[in-house]
């Protein structure tokens, strides 16, 4: 059985793939500060039959991203996919932007996609199998955001990462993509409405319409089935993809 781990994986995006990787007859591994989620989700596969464990992961702290790979390698003996999925978004005008906040950021968007590809690309490279290491960048991986200026230095960031991995995994068979989709309706979404709106000054509506669709060809969200269909597609690559940001993004951004 081939196994995977999902950082955030017990809501939005997350979710949907660690239920999209169960389904394709991985052991996955629900790892989350939100344990009571992470447990419901893995209950709910293993009455399914599926293979799932939930662990603790706060991707900001080296002891429990390795004691969550630990515990992946106790319950499956093998680490084959592994996706760098949680994160969180705060919005500020950047000339009011508190370094606290910024400094937040970092910690799981930077620290933890450093963290987690680590522990992945040690495991892969002892075992002698190589594997995949996916990282969930965005839209603004490409392009710049109002208000979200970390944001934006870290998704370019987990793409930049990726890319160097990618060079230096290769001669272990491990692979290394960025999955770049544009907004979707995710609770994290779902927050920025109000608080954009708020911030400059327009309704919710707009903030949809103007800012988050606006530069769609067809006006519409991406969806978690959209990354989920993706990672599964990732799951099989041979290395023709390393190092490449997939880009789900309605025509938002294109080559």
């Amino acid at each position: 059985m081939k196994t995977a781990l999902i950082t955030g994986g017990a809501s939005g995006i997350g979710k949907a793939c660690v239920i999209r990787m169960a389904q394709e007859g991985y052991g996955v591994v629900v790892a989350d500060v939100n344990m009571p989620a992470a447990e419901a989700l893995a209950e709910e596969l293993t009455a399914k039959g599926l293979a799932a464990i939930a662990v603790h992961m706060d991707v900001s702290s080296e002891e429990e991203v390795e004691s969550g790979f630990d515990k992946m390698m106790e319950t499956y003996g093998s680490c084959d996919l592994v996706m760098s999925n949680a994160g969180i978004q705060i919005v500020h005008p950047f000339d009011e932007y508190p370094f606290s906040d910024w400094k937040k950021m970092m910690a799981i968007h930077a620290d933890g996609a450093f963290l987690v590809a680590r522990a992945a690309f040690r495991r892969m490279k002892a075992s002698g199998k190589g594997g995949r290491i996916v990282f969930t960048g965005s839209v603004q991986s490409f392009v710049g955001s109002k208000l979200k200026e970390p944001y934006n230095f870290a998704k370019h960031g987990v793409a930049g990462i990726a890319k160097a991995i990618a060079r230096e995994g290769a001669e272990y068979g491990i692979y290394t993509y960025t999955i770049c989709p544009s907004f979707i309706k995710t609770p994290l979404v779902e927050k920025q409405i109000p608080e954009q709106a708020r911030d400059l000054g327009i309704t919710e509506e707009e903030v949809v319409k103007n800012i988050m669709l606006r530069d769609t060809v067809d006006g519409q969200f991406t969806t978690v089935e959209d990354v989920a269909n993706t990672l599964a597609f990732l799951a099989n690559d041979q290395g023709a993809l390393t190092g490449q940001s997939l880009r789900l993004t309605h025509g938002w951004a294109m080559m």
